[in-house]
């Protein structure tokens, strides 16, 4: 496979989490906020470096946020309760 001149080529890294999954935050609500950052994708150039010579990265990041009410409830439509599925619904309303 040939690669153009004009195109950055990586090489994608493995990674790994260092700590705790969640970062959790209290509302003066009493609403917990739960906060997950994930990598999805983490790659170093192999035929390029920033102009100061240090290694270029390329990071594709995702975040995820779990809100659990003070009241810890939550509601479903009522159509999604009648289904026979083993599942949890999909939509969840707070």
């Amino acid at each position: 496979m040939s690669i153009s001149k004009d195109k950055i080529e990586f090489k994608m890294l493995d990674h790994g989490r260092i700590g705790d999954e969640y970062v959790t935050f209290k509302l003066e609500d009493g609403t917990i906020v739960k906060v997950k950052v994930d990598l999805d994708r983490v790659g170093i150039a192999t035929n390029y470096r920033n102009p100061d010579g240090t290694p270029h990265y390329a990071v594709n990041a995702s975040l995820k946020l779990t809100i659990i009410p003070n009241e810890r409830k939550f509601f479903v439509e009522p159509d999604a309760v009648k289904s026979k599925s083993s599942t949890p619904p999909s939509q969840m309303f707070s």
